[in-house]
């Protein structure tokens, strides 16, 4: 079964960087697209960025546009979040998803979609002021 594993949160100061990593298995790792979600406290889940099954295309939302890049691994089955700039806001549990169909050519970017969608433990990202 899928399987996600995410890692590389933790406690940074504003404008600081960390980098995301999320493990997967379990699935034809480059026939899917994949995304990066975030889910804070009292909030619903955020969609942040999506890369396509090649690597080639990548989305992001307005909220972190120019601060994080989404890249892909196909041979080490990995999905990375580099997250530069961070700020307070950014502070969530960070969770990996796939897309649901093989070969999509842009992402869900609404975020209640992703409440039914496998996804691993998460890992937690503080960002402090």
């Amino acid at each position: 079964q899928v399987r996600l594993v995410e890692s590389g949160g933790g406690l940074v100061q504003a404008g600081g960087s960390l980098r995301l990593s999320c493990a997967a298995s379990g699935f034809s790792f480059d026939n899917y697209g994949l995304s990066w979600i975030r889910w804070a406290p009292g909030k619903g889940i955020e969609w942040v960025a999506w890369i396509n099954s090649g690597g080639s295309s990548t989305n992001y939302a307005a909220s972190v546009q120019g601060r994080f890049t989404i890249s892909r691994d196909n041979a080490k089955n990995t999905l990375h979040l580099e997250m530069s700039s961070l700020k307070p806001e950014d502070t969530a549990k960070y969770y990996c998803a796939k897309d649901l169909l093989a070969g999509t050519s842009s992402p869900v970017r609404d975020g209640s979609h992703y409440y039914g969608t496998p996804r691993g433990p998460g890992t937690q990202v503080t960002v402090s002021s």
